[in-house]
């Protein structure tokens, strides 16, 4: 018998209620694409320029064809090649703006499609598309990461292991995320090499414990707070988003009011970056002045009071 018996305890096993437990579970969402690649035998993929450059960089790492292209004022692709029975299209759910429906408009028009719903946690992958969920755009985990596919690889994945990866979390939950945001991007950047795995049992752990109703009805509240103050002036339509990753304030000037709230102690992400360098005008805009104002389970009511004061005097 090679299991320890007695000694200093372990964390608690939790519930065991994940949202999406009946998926494939791995350890972050570009190796998704990554599981995709080898199950489905892809010769090509077709990446958005307005998405995180790690996606590039897992492909780059693996040998993996790829091609940029770009997409229009409604976050659509702009693309009209046909694609061979090997290649494929990745086809991002930018802020949940597209619904089910959308997805099939896309399926049809494109066929081989694999679909990104890192901010459209809550949305139901359409049957037969592949389609890709990460955990820590949603929950405070350390990584995860879920895939619906009908197809799977001929391997044994290695379970990863997340216990090194918890000083950020933990330093937040006592303490302020400034004094950790270095270990915040440390984590991260340690997904660019990561190789594929399954999901650790410390993240399955803590994702079978997350009360998701709750979470998901705090999201939409707090949306509707920030659309009924912010609508007249957002050049994004909203309507659409479901249970939302973040409430995308389309405005003028947004790295710079991103700066001043962030003397606040207000943090709105500059969603990929790398767009700066190799987008188009319309992406590089996107990247500059779409907020995506924090919404999440954390907050209620007079948190997203204060954050639409801060928002305003900013833009005035």
């Amino acid at each position: 018998m090679k299991e320890e018996i007695g000694g200093y305890f372990e964390l608690e096993k939790l519930k065991g209620n994940e949202y999406h437990k009946n998926l494939i579970s791995l350890n972050c969402g570009r190796n998704a694409l990554d599981y995709l690649f080898r199950a489905r035998k892809i010769e090509k993929v077709y990446l958005p320029a307005f998405l995180c450059d790690s996606v590039k960089a897992m492909c780059e790492k693996n040998g993996y064809v790829y091609e940029i292209y770009h997409i229009d004022e409604n976050f659509c692709p702009i693309f009209e090649k046909n694609l061979g029975a090997d290649e494929y299209i990745y086809i991002v759910n930018f802020y949940g703006l597209f619904c089910q429906k959308d997805i099939v408009v896309f399926r049809e028009k494109y066929k081989n499609i694999i679909w990104d719903n890192t901010h459209a946690f809550y949305q139901s992958a359409v049957e037969g598309i592949d389609t890709i969920y990460s955990c820590r755009k949603f929950f405070g985990v350390p990584d995860g990461a879920y895939l619906a596919t009908t197809v799977t690889i001929d391997e044994r994945l290695e379970k990863d292991i997340s216990s090194d990866r918890f000083k950020h979390l933990l330093g937040r939950f006592e303490g302020k995320a400034s004094d950790f945001y270095a270990d915040f991007k440390a984590n991260d950047a340690g997904f660019k090499t990561a190789p594929l795995k399954s999901m650790s049992d410390l993240t399955h752990n803590l994702l079978g414990a997350i009360d998701y109703e709750a979470a998901a009805q705090k999201r939409k509240n707090n949306f509707k707070i920030l659309n009924d103050a912010f609508k007249d002036i957002n050049k994004i339509n909203v309507e659409n988003i479901d249970i939302p990753y973040a409430y995308p304030l389309y405005i003028k000037n947004g790295m710079k009011i991103k700066k001043k709230l962030a003397e606040k102690g207000i943090y709105v992400a500059t969603l990929w970056p790398n767009v700066f360098e190799g987008g188009n005008e319309l992406e590089k805009d996107f990247a500059e002045n779409i907020l995506p104002l924090p919404i999440d389970q954390r907050y209620g009511d007079k948190e997203m009071e204060y954050l639409i004061r801060e928002v305003k005097r900013c833009i005035n």
